[in-house]
């Protein structure tokens, strides 16, 4: 049984608007809709729900169910 905890994610997609910012919980790395993500050359504008399901944090490398909804926007 997974716990959940304040601003958890937990793989839930209907829980984040196309501008959620998350926050790994593991490395504080914050995903940006609006920057995408060099590293795995993730266009600017997409949104967290709509990454590739092999995304990965790509500072430590965390799953995406690592993440954390950052200002309460879920």
């Amino acid at each position: 049984m997974k716990q959940q905890f304040e601003g958890s994610y937990l793989g839930d997609n209907s829980k984040l608007a196309d501008d959620t910012r998350l926050e790994c919980k593991i490395c504080w790395y914050i995903y940006e809709p609006g920057q995408g993500d060099d590293f795995w050359q993730i266009a600017p504008g997409t949104a967290f729900s709509q990454l590739p399901d092999h995304w990965r944090c790509p500072e430590c490398d965390g799953e995406k169910d690592q993440f954390m909804v950052l200002d309460n926007e879920c």
